[in-house]
């Protein structure tokens, strides 16, 4: 679903129990404001404009990135996903608990291996941080 800015900051700050993150266009990412950890996200209308922001509730991540004019809003069904293809990744601000991303795999016939159907890479999404929140 597209966004105007107005509606996606709104639209985050009426998400309940997600944990996650924001990204500004005009600035790094501020650990105070930027990333909620212990509490649902709220954000205010800067100078600049959410570049991207992921969110998780512990079963449906949220991805909503900026392109051109208007704001991207993706929702996955991760309810399949396997513990082995979730990953888990340092975070590059200091204090901030690691980071977990979910692999999509799809199986599909594969013109290199005789049609033989093989899992491919289709999506990697936000799944929340090590800590379980």
């Amino acid at each position: 679903m597209k966004k105007t800015r107005e509606e996606i900051i709104e639209y985050i700050n009426s998400l309940e129990d997600y944990r996650g993150y924001v990204q500004f266009s005009h600035r790094p990412i501020n650990k105070e404001k930027d990333i909620f950890i212990n509490k649902d996200p709220k954000v205010e209308n800067e100078n600049g404009f959410i570049y991207e922001a992921h969110f998780y509730n512990g079963q449906e991540p949220i991805m909503i990135r900026q392109i051109n004019h208007s704001w991207i809003v993706s929702k996955t069904d991760i309810s399949n996903v396997e513990d082995s293809d979730i990953e888990v990744y340092i975070s590059d601000i200091k204090g901030c608990p690691k980071i977990k991303m979910a692999q999509i795999w799809e199986e599909e016939a594969d013109e290199f291996c005789d049609r033989m159907m093989v899992k491919k890479l289709k999506k990697v999404v936000f799944a929340g941080f090590e800590d379980g929140k």
